[in-house]
């Protein structure tokens, strides 16, 4: 059932305001140490708990690396899980590169099993590290792109093998509540573009219990053709939201609802029809009942927008990409849109920044969407980075979890110095980990994104990969709960 504008009106004026449907949030400072809006909506300097001795949040500055690779609080270390070009997969052949999404899973015998993505685009001769061709497990062989399954031993032991190869610009995903992994092509190319044998812009499961479960690739027509970026599944009604990184015109917000009696679980998703169920595309209104026409128009934490759910015309994009099958007024826009993770009874989703293709420049926005009231809440809100090549701003936010110790973790993928940082529920930011890897020169630094973020099953170690050349890190210390 639509939710109208005039119920969303309705219910704004009941609580009071669009922004106390989901709870009010602080504003997120960009740096640590900036001005941060706090409970009462007074400001205080960030970090002056600690100064004072009382418990900040955080764990305190980053430490240098002598090793030139990652900089951390003090009394915490990383382990290089695998290294493109220097680790070596079970087959011999090197690990393949760019790495990107990750998702953890419980293994056996003490172990964490991690399904880790490979962003490779375009032609599969051009990279020197692709995803290895494993018999069986190929989709279209002329993509350098995949997914390779990660299994982290109680001694420190690492194994590494392939869970699905040719596939084209892997960038995030979102694991299921059955345990598997879903990859998303970030790419719309066609068959014969780059080589190509086949369409690519779809998304692939991949098990990481089961490696026969991953014999044959077969992508989720149903879930549409377009640069998806992440994807995660509603536990309790079985919808799954799709996030898609596009511009000329922005991307959209998607959700795919299953067929009736449709009932998910391993294996399943391969049995649906290319037409199965319906693919939505998001569409808000302010609490005034006013269409909003891309989600940059939010310029205030807190601001709340309803949302109702257009059918997508042609999901597999045949002639035309989705995002431009729709006229302006019919659905909601949106720059970058990003990672995403489920928790809290929602989804978290990241718009990474808007710049002149957005009515409205920022750099950077987290929302949460309440599939039980159908709404979508501004949590973080990033200004515009003056000087990203200094320390200490935050910037381009991409792939996020939620901590088992409260709030968010977010990889950055912005300009200039690159971090892992947090942000508590109420809005404060702190830096977890910087990246001191330059792949640039002396002169001109440059510095790999952020991506994978995702906690081990027990809450202990923190998994991020440094993107190029693709290094997955296990990061691990004093970790506290933030309040």
């Amino acid at each position: 059932m639509s939710l109208t504008r005039r119920d969303f009106a309705r219910r704004s004026a009941a609580t009071g305001a669009g922004v106390a449907l989901a709870g009010s949030v602080g504003a997120l400072a960009t740096a640590p140490g900036a001005l941060a809006a706090t409970d009462d909506g007074t400001e205080e300097l960030a970090g002056a708990e600690d100064r004072k001795g009382g418990h900040g949040i955080g764990y305190g500055p980053l430490v240098s690396d002598p090793a030139g690779l990652l900089a951390l609080p003090a009394h915490f270390s990383y382990k290089v899980i695998t290294y493109s070009g220097k680790t070596t997969l079970e087959s011999g052949e090197p690990t393949p590169s760019n790495h990107d999404g990750t998702a953890t899973f419980e293994g056996p015998r003490g172990t964490t099993l991690l399904v880790n993505n490979h962003e490779l685009a375009g032609a599969r001769a051009q990279w020197p590290h692709p995803v290895p061709l494993t018999e069986g497990l190929v989709y279209d062989p002329a993509a350098a792109g995949g997914c390779t399954v990660v299994e982290v031993r109680r001694g420190g032991e690492v194994a590494e093998w392939v869970g699905i190869a040719g596939t084209a610009t892997n960038c995030a995903g979102g694991s299921t509540p059955w345990g598997t992994w879903l990859t998303c092509e970030e790419t719309e190319d066609k068959a014969g573009k780059n080589g190509f044998t086949k369409d690519h812009g779809y998304v692939f499961e991949v098990d990481p219990y089961d490696r026969r479960a991953n014999r044959a690739p077969h992508p989720i027509k149903a879930f549409g053709r377009y640069a998806h970026e992440a994807v995660v599944i509603d536990p309790k009604r079985g919808h799954a939201f799709l996030t898609e990184d596009a511009s000329g015109p922005n991307g959209l917000l998607y959700r795919w609802v299953p067929p009736h009696g449709f009932k998910h679980g391993r294996g399943q998703l391969r049995t649906l029809a290319e037409d199965a169920g319906v693919l939505q595309a998001a569409k808000c209104f302010d609490s005034g009942g006013r269409f909003v026409d891309d989600l940059s128009r939010a310029t205030k934490i807190g601001t709340t927008y309803g949302v109702d759910w257009v059918d997508v015309p042609d999901r597999d994009a045949k002639t035309v990409s989705v995002r431009k099958q729709f006229k302006d007024g019919e659905i909601t826009r949106a720059r970058k849109l990003e990672g995403m993770w489920w928790g809290d009874g929602g989804t978290y989703i990241v718009s990474s920044f808007a710049r002149e293709e957005s009515p409205v420049a920022h750099d950077g926005q987290v929302w949460f969407y309440d599939p039980k009231r159908r709404t979508l809440t501004l949590k973080v809100l990033l200004g515009v980075n003056p000087d990203p090549s200094k320390d200490g701003a935050f910037d381009g936010p991409d792939n996020i979890t939620v901590s088992p110790y409260g709030g968010l973790v977010i990889a950055e993928d912005g300009e200039g110095v690159q971090h892992l940082f947090g942000a508590t529920e109420k809005g404060r930011t702190y830096p977890i980990a910087r990246n001191e890897l330059n792949i640039g020169t002396e002169a001109e630094p440059e510095y790999s994104e952020f991506t994978g973020v995702t906690f081990s099953p027990d809450g202990r170690t923190l998994y991020a990969n440094i993107q190029t050349p693709g290094i997955m890190l296990a990061i691990t210390g004093p970790w506290k709960r933030q309040r």
